[in-house]
């Protein structure tokens, strides 16, 4: 147990009925994963760009033929570097001001940079510009995943949070159109085309964000318990005094206050500290959970996924047998938007650990048989054949791994230490990409490290260090309100949690239900 505390037993409400889904509360949640489009374009549109012939001649003057790998790992990685530290920062505002207000602060920052972009007609702009919207990539991306966490109904939860992933990959596929359309402009217009539409998927979220409510845990935290039940009220559709309200207010508040009673006095530091405190071999220490939701954001960077995005149109261009790259990298993020739908059934039916390991297997196969092809032989049938599996890789990544992990990140951390485990584990996302996103022109590009379709070696082995973490390290959360996760955590091991059903609620534990199991009225909630 945390801090050493032992609970009390307790059996009752664990099989409450929950209120159901109404199409007003589904319509809600889901609209905040429209995000994830300007966080795909974002990652999507520069992959094009930086293959155009007009934008690369601004950076390295009008005899170059292509974007220096300098350049590339620069232009690349600095909007990565920008999120690491906006996704840190992010988790403090979320607490302080809100989960919605860090988001639509995001947005504005983003909007930020982006202006600076489609200024730009040379490198220094458009470094700079990368930089400032990262703040606000990174800031959206850390807290959009907290809010619809906290906002959804646990039946729908992982479908949800599914649905980011699903708009990241439209974002993809949008700025890999719009590069196409754009790729034989002799004007600036080709790279500031693409850049200046990113404006366009902020100003809808934040317009939209506006409109949709504050997440309920949000004000459990403040201890605003009556503005807590009015937004719940609101994302169920159900009246304020519906008991399937008071019921589920009740098990976030019980909840709040277990984990608050067995924290360590401190201040700012320590509520940071918080996120490493515990031990490592204990199931649901703070730390163990801080290490799991970290190294899952860093598994999925190790998949290689965003080598494909973001230097997809050069690699293609490199191989020599192909006559149009923008084409081929418009059909990898075509058969990565309809992959990520799989996972909207697939993810509540067989559970996130199943989605995981079968991904993970499946990407190893198909990155090994890439490399070796691309080993052999570079004939244009050949080429056809590597292009080919690599579809089945990113279908493989775009209906397990490509949403699992943002799914899973969202369940593991409890409420007191939600916002900062959330912005750890998403800033550990973005700090992998900025590494992958620097050393892989290095390690490609013909005039250094010249490896190729041999690269895809090193994706494949990472692929199965992701399948033996995810056997002994993850566990299972399908099914569960974040409440039960932490029992669960407490309880099991990750190779045993498929099998843990809940058995008691914090409700009843911290003495929140009266004699009969039914849920207090929330005034006497308040008054506890």
């Amino acid at each position: 147990m945390p801090g050493g505390g032992v609970m009390p037993s307790g059996t009752a409400d664990v099989n409450r009925v929950e209120a159901p889904v109404t199409l007003k509360a589904y319509l809600m949640c889901a609209f905040a994963a429209f995000g994830g489009i300007f966080f795909g374009y974002d990652s999507g549109y520069i992959s094009g760009v930086m293959g155009m012939k007009y934008f690369y001649q601004q950076i390295e003057g009008p005899d170059a033929t292509a974007l220096s790998g300098e350049h590339k790992s620069l232009i690349t990685s600095i909007l990565s570097a920008g999120t690491f530290f906006g996704a840190l920062l992010a988790g403090d505002l979320a607490d302080l001001a809100g989960r919605r207000t860090t988001i639509i602060g995001g947005c504005v920052i983003f909007l930020i940079g982006v202006a600076l972009q489609t200024a730009s007609a040379g490198l220094n702009l458009i470094v700079a510009g990368r930089l400032v919207a990262g703040f606000g990539v990174g800031a959206v991306s850390a807290i959009l995943i907290l809010y619809m966490s906290e906002i959804a109904p646990r039946k729908i939860r992982g479908a949800i949070v599914s649905g980011y992933q699903f708009c990241v990959t439209i974002g993809l596929l949008l700025a890999s159109a719009v590069d196409y359309g754009t790729q034989n402009r002799n004007d600036s217009g080709s790279y500031r085309i693409p850049i200046a539409l990113q404006m366009l998927w902020a100003l809808i979220l934040a317009t939209g964000l506006f409109l949709l409510p504050e997440s309920p845990r949000y004000f459990v935290r403040k201890g605003q318990l009556d503005r807590a039940a009015v937004v719940l009220a609101r994302l169920r559709d159900q009246p304020v005094e519906s008991e399937f309200i008071k019921d589920e207010l009740t098990e976030i508040v019980a909840n709040h206050e277990y984990e608050m009673s067995v924290l360590p006095e401190g201040g700012y530091w320590s509520t940071w500290l918080n996120c490493f405190r515990g031990s490592l071999f204990e199931g649901s220490s703070n730390l163990r959970r801080t290490i799991l939701g970290t190294s899952l954001q860093m598994m999925q960077q190790w998949t290689g996924v965003n080598f494909v995005f973001y230097f997809g149109t050069t690699f293609f261009q490199d191989l020599g047998t192909i006559q149009n790259s923008f084409l081929i990298s418009l059909v990898t993020t075509l058969v990565n938007v309809c992959s990520t739908p799989i996972s909207f059934w697939t993810i509540e039916k067989f559970g996130r650990r199943s989605l995981l390991l079968w991904g993970a297997l499946g990407m190893v196969v198909c990155q090994f048989i890439v490399a070796i092809i691309g080993t052999i032989t570079s004939t244009p049938s050949a080429t056809s054949a590597m292009i080919a599996f690599i579809c089945i890789y990113l279908f493989f990544f775009a209906s397990t791994w490509g949403p699992g992990a943002w799914v899973l990140i969202g369940e593991l951390y409890p409420l007191p230490m939600r916002a900062r485990g959330v912005a750890l584990s998403t800033a550990s996302n973005w700090l992998w990409n900025c590494i992958i996103a620097v050393i892989t022109p290095y390690m490609v590009d013909k005039d250094k490290g010249n490896l190729g379709a041999k690269v895809f070696y090193i994706w494949g082995g990472l692929c199965a260090c992701a399948f033996v973490y995810t056997y002994f390290l993850v566990p299972e959360t399908k099914g569960l309100t974040l409440e039960q996760v932490d029992k669960m955590l407490e309880e099991t091991t990750p190779r045993t949690s498929a099998k843990w059903v809940p058995h008691s609620t914090y409700a009843a534990e911290m003495g929140f239900t009266d004699k009969t199991g039914g849920v207090k009225n929330i005034e006497d909630v308040e008054k506890q």
